[in-house]
């Protein structure tokens, strides 16, 4: 109606200002605290357009020069950030447009199977939707309703209840009390300065697991880094009275620092000399340093809307995430890997700044991650112009960093990229690895000649191959079509074929359906196969004979499919179905070739 859609204008050009704003600011969407907001504005107008306004295609971001260009002057953000708003609202819409498509096709299939109207469908069935195919609730009540139908909510909602209980015991763990030996509570971390302390236990507690039994230990001065900002937590040793205890792992837990260990000592009240594992912890600091160049590159390369939105950093690689629109380029990637580089061989001392009041540490230039919180005093993190706010662990200069290479870039959501590398040893074997690898192709394929003339040579073989193999299918499904037009059952105002085919590729049987509905008229085609194991139902109506019958492909194979065990659906001129019983492919094919005899008598 009118009013729905006007409403739904409304609606949208109200989400489309606080996407663009959030975006602009450097809130991006996600599945947690205020990205998962803004992933429902921006799903709820997505919503709007798709059910009152009729657009299927994504649409929001053709809204953003309208919207920059009404208040871009005033907020210069929108304009200066125009690109990524763009790209970010169309990633997102479209991702949430296959949802929907995935989603709205499984709920016809509820619908069409649903034994009555008066009957709710069930919360099950709901909460499949929503769990496996990310389908809102609202959006199936919505449809249901279009439908005169409604939703089981309680049935939903204690499907939703059966589910976080899963996964509380699939996650299940028994935590004793603390057993506090010394109460102090102001433990003190050293590590910045020292890789080893003398350590007393101030505090323990046993932790069972479904798998393991572990401790927690809490010590009153330690060396050991506890995993945060990314970086994770050392390891080592405690040892005292004889006995060596193995740390494997500190973490961060309501502001204590907790070493995790598999056994208690036999004296917890004991003198103990805490041992950081100094290759471990060289390792990942030279990783962490990495990262804040290459922080610093991305967005001396790319722009200044290169924003750090995550990280990992440990011994073996670190993973960066950062905002940016568009896949980086090859050029790009090996300009950004070149400047580390560079700025490694400059080997810049690091200048370090503990307790910095906010403000200072913001005129100095150091740059604070967007949704990370801060004390009043925090610790400035300098390598030559890269300026950062940081509490992790760092190389004395970049020259100890040693070689840096970036082993992969790739999108990880909307707006999001995400780098892997590594430095150092890890660096240099990667670039052994490489060189041995293109060795061996170069003897694999043309010793002596120049490695890229034999791969171009090697590609162009190829594809004269592919293309004989095309031309081959090709002749295949044209001697098949001729067959098959032998086999037309003609009736008075329609031509029928039912028949099964050898071919085992969606796509050229969908390419013979077309090409046998383009050469006979009036044609009702019903044809069966079996790909990789599973039947395959694919029906084609002629247009005319649509328009005259009332046939309708899509809901004929919906109730066919169900002798195979199988769904599907489409269009009323064409529609396909998969299945799990091949021995019901041809009971499928004969309750389809029935839809037609009993309108054609």
């Amino acid at each position: 109606s009118g009013e729905k859609t006007d409403i739904a204008m409304r609606v949208i050009a109200d989400h489309i200002r606080a996407i663009a704003f959030s975006i602009a600011d450097g809130q991006l969407p996600s599945n947690t605290g205020a990205g998962y907001v803004i992933r429902r504005i921006l799903r709820r107008a997505v919503r709007y357009g798709f059910t009152f306004l009729n657009r299927k295609q994504s649409f929001m971001a053709e809204l953003v020069p309208v919207l920059t260009a009404e208040m871009g002057e005033a907020f210069p953000e929108l304009i200066s950030q125009s690109q990524l708003i763009s790209k970010v609202i169309t990633e997102e819409e479209n991702a949430f447009l296959r949802t929907l498509e995935t989603g709205i096709t499984r709920l016809d299939e509820l619908i069409a199977a649903h034994p009555g109207k008066e009957l709710p469908v069930s919360g099950k069935a709901a909460f499949e939707l929503y769990d496996t195919f990310g389908f809102p609730l609202d959006l199936t009540q919505l449809i249901l309703s279009e439908n005169g139908m409604t939703v089981d909510l309680h049935g939903f909602h204690q499907e939703m209840k059966l589910q976080k209980n899963r996964s509380r015991k699939a996650a299940g763990q028994e935590t004793d009390d603390w057993v506090i030996l010394t109460d102090n509570r102001n433990p003190e971390f050293v590590g910045y300065d020292s890789l080893t302390a003398e350590s007393s236990i101030i505090r323990y507690r046993q932790i069972k697991t479904q798998k393991s039994t572990f401790y927690q230990l809490v010590l009153d001065q330690t060396p050991f880094y506890a995993e945060s900002g990314g970086q994770v937590g050392d390891t080592g040793t405690l040892a005292g009275n004889g006995e060596i205890i193995r740390i494997q792992d500190t973490r961060k837990e309501n502001n204590l620092t907790v070493h995790i260990t598999d056994r208690l000592p036999g004296d917890p009240s004991a003198t103990f000399i805490s041992k950081v594992d100094e290759g471990q912890r060289l390792d990942t600091m030279r990783n962490h340093s990495a990262t804040h160049l290459l922080h610093f590159a991305l967005r001396s390369m790319l722009g200044t809307h290169v924003e750090q939105k995550g990280s990992l950093v440990n011994p073996e690689y670190f993973r960066f995430d950062f905002s940016h629109f568009q896949k980086l380029t090859d050029e790009e990637t090996e300009a950004v890997e070149r400047m580390v580089n560079r700025l490694i061989r400059e080997d810049l001392s690091l200048e370090e700044l503990r307790g910095v009041p906010m403000q200072e540490a913001g005129k100095l230039g150091a740059m604070a991650l967007f949704g990370e919180k801060y004390g009043d005093k925090v610790r400035v993190i300098r390598f030559g112009e890269s300026v950062e706010l940081c509490g992790g662990t760092h190389i004395p200069s970049t020259g100890r960093i040693g070689l840096f290479r970036i082993l992969s870039e790739s999108s990880i959501a909307a707006g999001i990229r995400r780098i892997e590398g590594c430095t150092g040893v890890r660096a240099e074997a990667e670039a052994r690895s490489q060189a041995k690898t293109l060795r061996e192709l170069s003897g694999m394929l043309k010793p002596g000649a120049p490695l890229t003339e034999s791969v171009a040579t090697l590609m162009e073989e190829n594809h004269l191959l592919r293309k004989k193999v095309e031309q081959y299918e090709k002749e295949n499904i044209r001697q098949l079509k001729e067959t098959l037009k032998k086999e037309v059952s003609v009736f008075p105002n329609a031509n029928l074929l039912c028949t099964r085919i050898p071919l085992t590729d969606a796509a050229q049987i969908k390419d013979l359906a077309y090409q046998l509905k383009g050469e006979i008229s009036k044609l009702y085609l019903v044809m069966g196969a079996v790909l990789d194991g599973k039947p395959n139902l694919t029906i084609m109506i002629s247009d005319e004979l649509v328009a005259s019958s009332g046939l309708n492909a899509g809901a004929i194979i919906r109730e066919s499919a169900r002798e195979m065990q199988g769904g599907g659906g489409g269009q009323p001129f064409f529609a396909t179905a998969g299945g799990k019983d091949v021995n019901g492919l041809d009971r499928a094919m004969e309750k389809a070739r029935q839809a037609f005899l009993s309108t054609a008598k």
